[in-house]
């Protein structure tokens, strides 16, 4: 007899620009697996303009699907995800920054000494974020065998630099939120007009 195959956890990132196709190659794969799936939602309705985006979205997903709303835990999220679904859809990394930048930059926004404030704001700004993908990463890794983590994430290095300190310091946190994460994952696709490269095989390491 034949023994049963043995799927360890599986994390797919899922990169790209503005309007690349990225949400609905993940969605595809999502439901290209037959698997139950909870969508981990980050964005949140600030304005009437955010808040239509997010009704058609939700919409547009399968009834079946799960829904979970975490504009900042991302922890309890994907905890709350793998106890209702095989599949775990996070939508995405780019706002779920955000929603920390501003939070954090609202904490110090009554300092006097802004621009210090600032700079040491990037550097505890990074460990923060950083810190919530290590503990995000170790809940990945220990996950039952056939679970998988989708993240999508926007790759927004590759514009021009910001002319505001807050938009650095969140280009830059991004940047190493995405190197992070793609070190773990077993798959990286870039999106480009919708077409879905897989960098992570074609990766080859620094060599002369």
């Amino acid at each position: 007899m034949f023994s049963k195959q043995i799927i360890p956890p599986r994390l797919i990132l899922i990169l790209g620009g503005v309007r690349s196709g990225k949400s609905a190659y993940a969605e595809r794969l999502a439901v290209g697996s037959e698997k139950t799936v909870a969508f981990i939602a980050t964005a949140t309705d600030g304005d009437d303009e955010m808040h239509e985006r997010i009704v058609r979205h939700k919409a547009s997903r399968p009834q079946e699907w799960h829904t979970i709303e975490a504009p900042l835990d991302l922890i309890s999220a994907l905890q709350r995800a793998y106890q209702l679904a095989d599949v775990a859809l996070l939508d995405c990394m780019t706002l779920w920054l955000g929603n920390m930048l501003l939070q954090d930059h609202e904490k110090r926004q009554s300092d006097d000494q802004e621009q210090v404030e600032l700079q040491i704001s990037s550097d505890q700004f990074n460990e923060q974020a950083l810190q919530h993908i290590e503990e995000l990463l170790a809940i990945q890794q220990n996950a039952e065998a056939g679970k998988t983590l989708i993240i999508v994430s926007n790759e927004v290095g590759l514009g021009i630099v910001p002319a505001y300190p807050l938009g650095r310091i969140y280009r830059d946190t991004l940047g190493y939120v995405n190197q992070r994460l793609a070190q773990d994952a077993d798959r990286v696709y870039l999106m480009v007009a919708s077409m879905a490269v897989d960098i992570k095989s074609l990766h080859l390491e620094a060599s002369l």
